[in-house]
């Protein structure tokens, strides 16, 4: 076990060493990129602050992973009960087919969303980046949702109907509060798929869609200031975040599952 512990921080620290540089970088007091920093300075925040290409960029991103979170979230729910209620031919195929977005390189989807977006004339457009978002998200809240539904017990359902509930009624009040955390979490996956994507931005955003890792990315091109240090490290505080609230989901979907239903106790 000792030797895995101190492999585990190996492998921990060897993933973290780029957030250790960024974020020392980011305070420095230099015009351009420097490790280590020789001075600290709050300058290159200030200036993503009041930086107007920033800000839009930055806003962009966050309405445009706010809806692709929410119609990713809503597709995969449907998907997950079809999946994982439905008896149909095909289903182990659509499954994978809807998970594929997960394996296949992202840059063969972006020069295929690209081809076939420039002929629905929706590159430049939030609406194209919405779109391709969404199928890069929607595998994770299939994995998520689907998971839940297979550790969901059936017998509350039923006991709903029999009670006068229709299945709008019970999936409301019954099914999605139980599998709550799995979609919550499904969802903020997806949010972080879509605010942290570059490549398909890169080909679909042109010049008037440009989200914040586009923005980056034009950045590093053009200019090497500390300013992209700050928003770099602005991310990894909010995806750190994100993050551990997904896992403190998680946590919660493990002690749901553990728990024994009411209607199992009373049948008992």
């Amino acid at each position: 076990m000792g030797g895995f512990y101190v492999l585990c921080v190996l492998i921990f620290l060897f993933l973290s060493l780029p957030v250790f540089i960024v974020l020392p970088i980011s305070f420095s007091s230099a015009k351009y990129l420097q490790f280590p920093p020789k001075g600290f300075s709050l300058q290159w925040y200030e200036d993503y602050f009041s930086d107007r290409v920033w800000l839009s960029a930055t806003f962009l991103s966050l309405r445009v992973a706010t809806i692709t979170m929410v119609l990713a979230t809503v597709l995969g729910i449907m998907a997950s009960l079809a999946l994982v209620r439905g008896k149909f031919r095909g289903k182990s195929v659509i499954h994978a087919f809807l998970l594929s977005p997960m394996i296949i390189p992202v840059i063969i989807i972006a020069i295929s969303v690209y081809f076939f977006f420039a002929k629905l004339r929706l590159i430049g457009t939030s609406l194209g980046l919405i779109l391709a978002h969404t199928v890069l998200a929607l595998p994770f809240v299939v994995v998520n949702v689907s998971a839940t539904l297979r550790g969901f017990d059936e017998t509350l359902e039923r006991a709903a109907m029999s009670l006068g509930a229709n299945r709008i009624e019970t999936f409301l009040k019954v099914t999605f509060p139980l599998i709550r955390p799995g979609v919550i979490s499904g969802a903020l996956f997806a949010f972080i798929t879509s605010f942290d994507e570059v490549v398909i931005a890169i080909f679909i955003s042109g010049a008037y869609a440009v989200t914040l890792p586009k923005q980056m990315w034009d950045g590093i091109r053009i200019s090497l200031n500390p300013t992209i240090a700050a928003v770099s490290s602005i991310l990894v505080c909010f995806s750190i975040a994100l993050m551990l609230a997904i896992e403190l989901l998680r946590r919660r979907m493990v002690r749901l599952r553990g728990e024994k239903p009411i209607v199992g106790k009373v049948s008992s």
